[in-house]
């Protein structure tokens, strides 16, 4: 039996992947509040399972008192499939606190578990009341504990960066930090704008921040760059218009920022150049 090869328990998200080798675990345990990484995480190890021959699959629901049928749970665990194939046992947890009764079922299997069934457990953030117990603790030799951890604001442009790069795809600081800007800490949001911008720009370009603003305006019927033309113009009716526009459309008020704050930025330099001596048109 496998005790005492105990894997490492506060595994990131992230380090999955490295931790998806050789024999399937008898449990992988995906916890966390942040829906995006649990549900990635629980695809990378349903695939990972697939490629070994686990390819039935069966999902049960516990709910938040951990209630559910174990017994039938356990049985089918340690029953062979109707079609002779190994079978991947996924558990939809309702709760962080499942329950002790829930953490003696999981025990009992994982301590002997059927070598042609895997358990998936997802479930909301544990509480500390569930992983500091005996149980858990003793469960934790058993399986794979991945924890799907929030991506703290300051990290998300660099987390956003990652994901272009996994489609071959490279963006600047700024453009990074508008992005970040404009999802608000929303990580679906994030990986939206990731495959957006995947569809859009040929892979090994570079990404900057005007590149982000187009693809933002080409969804978009009212254009920032028509803002920044009707303000240069000083039309003050047409600027209002496209921002009342815009606003109706749900741009993000840092998108209408930069563009303004960028044209801002332009201005001031032709001002310092004109200061400096230089020509209008020179400078």
């Amino acid at each position: 039996h496998h005790r005492g090869t105990r894997p490492a328990v506060n595994i990131n998200s992230e380090a999955l992947p490295r931790q998806l080798r050789g024999q399937p675990k008898p449990l992988y345990w995906v916890s966390g509040d942040e829906t995006l990484l649990v549900q990635e995480s629980a695809d990378k190890i349903r695939q990972f399972c697939h490629r070994q021959g686990f390819s039935e699959r069966e999902i049960w629901h516990i709910d938040a008192a951990g209630n559910a049928n174990w017994q039938a749970i356990l049985l089918s665990a340690n029953s062979l499939s109707l079609f002779a194939e190994r079978k991947l046992l996924e558990l939809r947890c309702a709760s962080g606190k499942p329950g002790e009764g829930a953490l003696k079922a999981l025990s009992g299997y994982s301590s002997n578990p059927n070598p042609d069934c895997v358990l998936l457990a997802c479930s909301p953030k544990l509480e500390t009341t569930t992983t500091r117990s005996k149980t858990f603790k003793a469960l934790v030799e058993d399986m794979l504990w991945v924890q799907a951890w929030p991506v703290e604001r300051s990290a998300l442009p660099a987390w956003i960066g990652r994901r272009l790069e996994s489609q071959g795809l490279h963006a600047t600081p700024e453009a990074l930090a508008l992005l970040a800007e404009r999802v608000e800490g929303n990580l679906l949001a994030a990986q939206q704008e990731v495959e957006k911008l995947a569809l859009l720009i040929t892979p090994g370009a570079t990404i900057d921040a005007e590149v982000v603003v187009r693809a933002v305006a080409d969804s978009s019927r009212f254009d920032v760059f028509d803002l920044v033309d009707f303000l240069l113009k000083a039309d003050a009716a047409g600027a209002v218009r496209v921002i009342n526009g815009l606003k109706g459309e749900g741009t993000e008020a840092p998108v209408i920022l930069w563009a303004i704050s960028r044209e801002l930025r332009r201005l001031i330099s032709v001002r310092q150049a004109m200061d400096r001596g230089k020509s209008p048109d020179g400078a």
